[in-house]
């Protein structure tokens, strides 16, 4: 019995032997694991400098004057927020449903590891989240085969460990939510709470708070754009997470679980959104400038990872009513546009042959997307051209919404030649700082910029240039006195091939009137009588200083407007006179700044004289008359109590304060133009069709009163109704210099009548 028992114990002191050799070969094997893996050989971990500083792809972003965010150039959609810019409940959120033990552990926790083991693979909440940070930074998803898994789960505890010694747990919370990706270009917290409910973090509730922290688990399948119900029920399951931690009360917890997810979906694209083209103006403007201002080590900033932030001047609710004001009037004009067309065989084209139309629309084809990718796949030219003829499914713009249709290709072109276009653009005259800017009616079908690209002849916009000259070489007054009468200039003088006899559009004349008088009917025969005065060259020189960069020819026809010029030049021209003489060159950039709020660049502010203070309020005292009795007047209806209203659009602007401006419309209404400017700010709009042979058939809806003014009166209409506006919109009178030589003051204003007249009688009589 006793032998026996003598070799019981040898065999269990044998197995005990046996077990602890095991489990020390094997936690030494653990401890070698680890060891090998902290010293790169199963893949290199990050350094010191990299756990400092984690390379995130960090978006570009792009900062209103008013501190909104207008957009992004991003690879992933990410722009980081520190942990003061969550919201408490977010935070409680994220450790009552991730991490309950977040501030108990240094990165590893141990029921979390045990549940890894057993479960091969550690998933259903086995990482902390210090661990799915070490894994959003340095290796990103997890492998699906087990054995590399194995490894990813080793690096992740130590890289876990390391970011624990090296950052706080709030860094390591903001840090986690600036990695996740939330789908639909939304990379971090902050592009999230902007893509699906339009809010910075800071401002999301309870509940939209635990819609994203449900998202951690699977954010493609629990999104809730896509999957509504199953983002519904998880965000719930936060909810009732929330409640089991403490966060929340039982009551809180039942109220926020009966109410819907109400999106706000408005993802992040680079053609979507607010401000489009101008972003896209910027995007150009950044490419010359990261090849223009290295790095000191002199390699070149990456616009869309290094995180730069460009800091603009346009202020973002002044650019959301520049918006809507071009979409309101474009698309009530549109259907004007329509009516007028109903019987035109060759719509949108007004009296141009087959051949011609041919030539337009195969221009088109040849600069389409179509084409080009046709082209760089060797696609015989034949081929491709029979293939804008084949009927196809896509996507077009309408003013109500894209509409899913079937046309051909050469069919779509031809749709959207219809399509009244717009440039629009408000500048600071004083700064020169540019407040709003509206390149087109939609970027995402028409990316054509007509404030920077598209330069259109501009009418009797150009009159003032001309008026301009004539009061600084003749010495002339708004009071002077010209005669209107028929004008003929001979074959010969100033280099012109043949006799040149400007008619008033309507073929009267008026006999003697003021300078005033004469630039507030827009008359002809007076703008061309000035520039045989001063001669062509004076005027292109004028124009010239007043920072017009286009090519303008020395012919005295340009004294009708018949020269090509860009929006955003015409406003800086006129806020010329605004600023008492001085021309300040358009400015969209206050700052750029890297990742780390390292200022890189200021923009240096670009002035000169072209005037003096008199005359160019001389030349503003000119322009108020347009506003006063010529083809601006409309918009003094329905102001001061009147119930008067523009009746070919039916708005009443009820702009009461002095308004300078002046109206445009070129030759076949191709163009219709508004400058207009009040003391701080000068806008500019032009209207019309892409090709110059679409337009309106009569002036009654193709003058620049009708097809541009709207927009300046409905965007200044909105500015002035928004007390918030940082930017404060003045409605004094414009500066009077002291000791003004030039007489202005040639008539007291006749009261203008408000009620309901027919407005075609004074836009168009004399308006080119």
């Amino acid at each position: 019995m006793a032998n026996k028992n003598s070799n019981n114990n040898e065999d269990y002191s044998k197995y005990v032997r046996k077990f602890w050799k095991i489990f020390g070969i094997g936690f030494l094997s653990v401890i070698l694991f680890f060891l090998l893996a902290s010293w790169g050989v199963f893949g290199a971990m990050p350094s010191f400098d990299q756990l400092e500083n984690p390379d995130s792809n960090v978006a570009t972003e792009i900062i209103s004057s008013d501190g909104e965010t207008l957009g992004k150039f991003y690879i992933e959609n990410r722009t980081p927020v520190k942990y003061t810019e969550l919201p408490k409940h977010l935070v409680e959120a994220l450790i009552a449903t991730e991490d309950e033990r977040f501030y108990e552990h240094s990165g590893i926790d141990s029921k979390g590891t045990l549940r890894a083991i057993v479960t091969l693979g550690g998933s259903g909440g086995a990482s902390t989240i210090t661990q799915q940070l070490a894994k959003n930074l340095f290796h990103g998803e997890g492998s699906h085969f087990f054995l590399f898994r194995i490894v990813q789960k080793a690096k992740e505890w130590i890289i876990a460990t390391k970011l624990e010694r090296q950052y706080t747990k709030e860094e390591i919370i903001a840090m986690y939510l600036n990695t996740v990706d939330f789908v639909n270009n939304a990379v971090g917290i902050r592009s999230a709470a902007k893509t699906y409910f339009g809010k910075e973090p800071k401002e999301l509730t309870v509940d939209e708070a635990a819609v994203f922290v449900g998202m951690l688990k699977n954010p493609y399948y629990l999104n809730p754009k896509r999957f509504e119900k199953a983002s519904f029920d998880r965000r719930n399951t936060v909810l009732s997470q929330m409640e089991r931690s403490g966060f929340l009360t039982e009551a809180q917890k039942t109220a926020y679980q009966k109410k819907p997810i109400v999106l706000h979906f408005s993802p992040q694209s680079h053609k979507e959104g607010i401000a489009t083209y101008f972003r896209e103006y910027l995007r150009e403007y950044m490419k010359k400038w990261v090849k223009e201002n290295k790095k000191e080590d002199g390699t070149e900033y990456d616009l869309y990872t290094d995180g730069l932030k460009i800091y603009t001047t346009i202020d973002s609710k002044m650019q959301k009513y520049a918006e809507e004001a071009v979409d309101e009037h474009l698309a009530n004009l549109q259907e004007q546009f329509y009516i007028d067309q109903k019987n035109n065989k060759n719509a949108p084209f007004i009296k141009l042959s087959d051949a011609e139309t041919e030539k337009i629309l195969e221009r088109a084809m040849k600069n389409s997307e179509r084409w080009r990718i046709m082209s760089e796949k060797n696609i015989d030219e034949s081929a491709i051209k029979a293939s804008f003829k084949k009927k196809t499914r896509m996507s077009v713009f309408t003013w109500k919404g894209e509409k899913d249709t079937l046309m051909t290709p050469l069919d779509s072109i031809r749709y959207y030649k219809h399509f009244l276009q717009s440039g629009m653009m408000s500048m600071e005259p004083q700064t020169g700082h540019v407040k709003a800017w509206v390149g087109g009616i939609n970027y995402k079908h028409f990316q054509y910029d007509h404030v920077q690209q598209g330069a259109r002849q501009v009418g009797s916009t150009f009159k003032p240039f001309v008026y301009a000259t004539a009061i600084e070489q003749l010495h002339y007054s708004p009071c002077d006195s010209i005669r209107d009468e028929p004008f003929s200039m001979p074959k010969g003088k100033y280099g012109i091939d043949a006799d040149w006899n400007p008619q008033n559009s309507n073929g009267k004349y008026l006999g003697t009137v003021t300078l005033k008088k004469a630039l507030a009917l827009s008359i002809n025969t007076v703008s061309a009588k000035l520039i045989d005065r001063v001669g062509p060259k004076a005027v292109v020189d004028m124009t010239h200083k007043l920072g017009v960069e286009s090519n303008i020819p020395e012919q005295p026809a340009i004294a009708l407007g018949a020269v090509e010029i860009t929006v955003s030049d015409m406003v800086a021209a006129y806020s010329t006179f605004a600023n008492q003489g001085m021309y300040v060159k358009p400015i969209v950039i206050t700052k750029i700044e890297d990742k780390n709020g390292v200022i890189l660049f200021q923009p240096k502010v670009e002035t000169h004289e072209v005037v003096s203070k008199d005359i160019a309020y001389a030349i503003i005292k000119l322009l108020e008359g347009v506003t006063e009795t010529g083809s601006g007047a409309r918009l003094k209806w329905g102001g001061a109590g009147g119930t008067g209203y523009d009746r070919m659009t039916g708005y009443p602007y009820s702009i009461i304060n002095p308004v300078a401006g002046k109206t445009g419309t070129t030759q076949n209404q191709s163009d219709g133009w508004f400058v207009g400017m009040v003391p701080n700010l000068a806008t500019g709009v032009w209207v019309g069709n892409e090709d110059r042979s679409a337009h309106f058939k009569s002036l009654t809806y193709g003058q620049g009163a009708t097809m541009a003014l709207p927009i300046w009166g409905l965007f200044m209409k909105k500015c002035y109704a928004d007390d918030s506006l940082v930017y404060k919109i003045s409605e004094k009178p414009f500066d009077r210099p002291a000791n003004l030589s030039i007489k202005v003051d040639c008539w007291k204003p006749p009261v203008v009548d408000t009620t309901v007249v027919d407005s075609t009688a004074i836009d168009s009589e004399f308006d080119f």
